[in-house]
């Protein structure tokens, strides 16, 4: 829990990761090319202060995690978003079995989703069926742009997809969160788009598509998509930290979001370990909307309380103490058209 000037937050990271991108478990070049394009990003958007070195950045283990999370980043409660990424790593970039127990030794503070890829036909969707039952699955991170021997991307609303998604409805998993965001060398950019997520929003009404960095560059065009979808919803991730280096540009990215889609469907994101939620949660509750930008309206108290935490504890079913729920409301509810 978090608290200023009065008011108390209670924070959901929706997107965090346990990673090992360490040279003995990077399988080609393309290993170090993603970790290195990750390192970019956190040494370029990061205050000074929160630069980690390298060797810290290629593996941070589940100790690490803990402390940067719960007992130094105000966190309440975390969700992983894994990738697996195995044409790049000979263990998969995401630690499975690690982060699965850490979920399992601390369910009051951690959820893990898990992964699929529709490439793997029938085998995948019995692997699907078996991880769910094993790890009691909610939601699930999608990489549509990851390769797949010959293959450097799938489409939401290819033949395949549309399978492992029926599969997700029949196994109640109803969170689909998928990366539509920045280019990550050495993937491509175009498999980011986020054009296919309105056919398929549109065909499944009872799943919840969360847009992993909100579509950036892209945000016109999901903003255009998820005002008529009522089940798509924007993950911050990648977006926090301009919040640091261009706080204009978040405050667009902000302000567009709220006009598009409203406070119920924006989701708070480290993206751990990218950045550090700490220092993203102090920022963003002291954030207003700079003047400039007079065409959005100010950005309120209750509303960074939903997009702190209380919007993904309603997705997640997280129970929220009664002091840290919005005051003479009801706890939000998440919106999916019926």
């Amino acid at each position: 829990m978090y608290s200023k000037n009065g008011e108390s937050y209670f924070i959901v990271d929706a997107h965090v990761a346990l990673w090992d991108a360490r040279p003995e478990n990077q399988r080609n070049i393309h290993g170090k090319q993603f970790i290195d394009c990750f390192y970019d990003y956190h040494r370029n958007l990061s205050p000074e202060s929160e630069v980690w070195s390298y060797e810290d950045y290629l593996y941070q283990g589940g100790e690490r995690l803990m402390k940067d999370l719960f007992a130094d980043g105000h966190v309440d409660h975390a969700v992983f978003q894994p990738a697996y990424l195995g044409e790049f790593y000979d263990n998969g970039f995401g630690q499975t079995e690690e982060a699965f127990a850490l979920a399992q030794a601390h369910p009051d503070k951690l959820t893990y989703n898990h992964h699929w890829d529709p490439r793997n036909g029938e085998q995948g969707l019995r692997q699907l069926r078996e991880d769910a039952k094993r790890f009691g699955l909610k939601g699930v991170k999608l990489y549509t742009a990851e390769w797949h021997g010959e293959s450097r991307g799938w489409k939401l609303d290819d033949h395949w997809s549309y399978k492992y998604l029926e599969a997700a409805q029949e196994l109640g998993i109803r969170n689909i969160h998928i990366h539509k965001g920045p280019t990550i060398r050495p993937l491509d950019r175009d498999a980011f788009d986020v054009a296919d997520v309105d056919k398929v929003a549109t065909d499944f009404t009872d799943l919840n598509f969360v847009v992993e960095h909100c579509g950036l560059p892209r945000l016109e065009d999901f903003c255009w998509i998820a005002t008529q979808e009522p089940n798509v919803h924007a993950g911050l991730a990648v977006a926090m930290p301009f919040i640091h280096t261009r706080p204009k540009y978040f405050g667009q990215i902000i302000g567009e979001l709220l006009y598009w889609l409203g406070e119920d469907r924006i989701q708070f994101s480290s993206d751990y370990a990218i950045w550090t939620p700490r220092w993203l949660v102090e920022r963003f509750v002291d954030f207003e909307i700079p003047d400039e930008l007079s065409e959005y309206a100010p950005l309120t108290t209750a509303q960074k309380k939903k997009i702190l935490g209380l919007n993904a504890a309603a997705m997640y079913d997280i129970e929220v103490p009664a002091e840290l729920q919005l005051r003479d409301e009801t706890p939000t509810e998440v919106p999916v058209a019926s």
